[in-house]
């Protein structure tokens, strides 16, 4: 990118910001936010409050108010930027991801900091952990809202919450939670999601699959490997049960008299004939910076267990397995209809990269997790502010690539429309044209392959959990100085 180019990006800035003045009341307080934003956008290695004042020559004292006690809208900001995704990228392939981040900080005044596990240092650290939706579309990926995990110790800790500004209707709930009030809100913005996506942190807690299934939220979720099912559901009875003959009897549903026990689903290539005896299917599943990554894969209609020890609705199984280091396996489900392509599912499934980069581009290019401040609100607006910067970046990057979000996606809970560019379709190495019950999906779902991986494809398309991503797919920032 050129000079020219780089000048050009400060009116086009101004232009952007100006969609969010209708958050702030006072001409004074509004001019605060292209300074904060003009300092993330910087090459300052720390953007901090001071470092970012002290650069664009205020005094730290004004932006220390701006966030934490100057009268604005910070969750105006965010419906804002919700709606302007709505206007520009809205797409009916688009893949909705949650996902948590931790801020390793130090002492224990900072807002929800306690010893906690840290995913983005692989160990148990003092950290914050935020959840956060984000929401991708071919090349195309963006955080949508995030809001602060509050720890049991803090909520029983209501004179420390009061310190801090968190509100005393805020006590403590579970991530699945949180994730579900982040997309109640952005649904109620305007976004809609073909997929939710999410890690087995989330997959493994059988509420929060309901609570989506009863939204009608199609989803492919990574489950822990200790997630009970039934390949072949077994027959239930209401007739009461009547424990050695007497009394009235339990009248609740029960498994009929001899029924099999599930399995757990780490356990199924083991014990189960219809998996175990299933063959591979090879996928190219992403090319990485350093080659193709080769996945394969085995699908099965299982029936999870519920609350109540009973099989559930049906569900897709989708056992991925990495060629390169056979150990490493993930165990996916999703609600969508049964005619769903297992490619459509691998693609889905393996989109979580999208979030992991939105995390490593807010905290190694924005500062993120430069906030230094103690209170609850300034945290919301640094959160509120690094999303506007982020979004603004993605846009200019896609500018410059010159693709549009919506050409390409993934496809429909039905399996129509093509997916982005991750994954691509190509069968022809092993069988002839799939049939009803697998729908063609080319030009972007997983590709079925008989690839000979490489050696050098031993960095896996999906990263762990517990690491922090390590490879950049592609540049999110058109330039470390933006020189604006």
């Amino acid at each position: 990118m050129d000079a020219a180019t780089i000048r050009g990006l400060r009116p086009k800035l101004e232009k952007f910001l100006g969609r969010f003045d209708d958050c702030f009341s006072r001409s004074d307080t509004r001019s605060h936010l292209p300074i904060y934003v003009q300092g993330q956008l910087s090459d300052l290695p720390r953007k901090s409050v001071e470092p970012m004042a002290l650069a664009a020559d205020v005094p730290p004292r004004t932006l220390q108010e701006f966030l934490s006690l100057l009268d604005w809208g910070h969750g105006q900001m965010r419906d804002r930027l919700q709606q302007i995704v709505v206007e520009q990228h809205l797409s009916p392939h688009g893949i909705g991801i949650i996902d948590e981040t931790g801020c390793v900080k130090k002492g224990d005044k900072t807002p929800g900091v306690q010893r906690q596990w840290c995913g983005s240092v692989g160990k148990e650290e003092n950290c914050v952990v935020t959840v956060h939706l984000g929401y991708a579309v071919g090349g195309f990926h963006c955080l949508l809202d995030s809001e602060l995990y509050l720890p049991e110790s803090w909520a029983q800790d209501r004179e420390r919450c009061r310190q801090a500004g968190i509100p005393d209707e805020m006590d403590y709930r579970p991530k699945w939670q949180i994730s579900l009030e982040l997309l109640d809100q952005a649904r109620a913005n305007g976004l809609s999601f073909a997929w939710l996506t999410f890690d087995e942190w989330y997959g493994g807690k059988p509420p929060f699959l309901r609570a989506l299934a009863e939204r009608n939220q199609r989803y492919v979720a990574e489950v822990p490997r200790n997630f009970h099912v039934w390949i072949n559901p077994p027959r239930t009875t209401a007739r009461p049960f009547h424990r050695g003959g007497r009394g009235s009897g339990r009248k609740t549903p029960r498994l009929i008299s001899g029924s099999r026990p599930p399995l757990e689903v780490g356990n199924l290539l083991r014990f189960s004939p219809e998996v175990r005896d299933q063959p591979w299917e090879p996928y190219r599943v992403k090319d990485g910076s350093k080659g193709p990554m080769i996945w394969e894969s085995k699908h099965r209609i299982v029936y999870p267990k519920d609350e109540n020890g009973l099989p559930g609705s049906p569900l897709h199984l989708v056992i991925a397995r990495n060629v390169l280091q056979p150990a490493e396996i993930k165990y996916l489900i999703s609600n969508a209809p049964p005619e769903t392509a297992l490619q459509t599912l691998l693609l889905v499934g393996f989109s979580r990269w999208h979030v992991e980069r939105c995390f490593e581009d807010q905290k190694t290019e924005l500062g993120f997790d430069h906030f230094e401040g103690r209170k609850y609100v300034g945290l919301k607006r640094h959160q509120a502010i690094t999303a506007v910067s982020h979004l603004f970046l993605s846009q200019v990057h896609q500018d410059l690539r010159g693709k549009k979000p919506g050409a390409h996606g993934v496809s429909g809970a039905h399996g129509h429309g093509r997916v982005g560019p991750e994954l691509v379709a190509d069968r022809s190495h092993l069988n002839p044209a799939p049939g009803k019950d697998r729908p063609d999906h080319s030009a972007g779902s997983a590709e079925k392959c008989s690839v000979t991986p490489q050696p050098h494809q031993a960095n896996v398309a999906q990263t762990p959990r517990r690491r922090r991503p390590s490879r950049r797919p592609f540049s999110l920032l058109v330039e470390r100085k933006l020189a604006l």
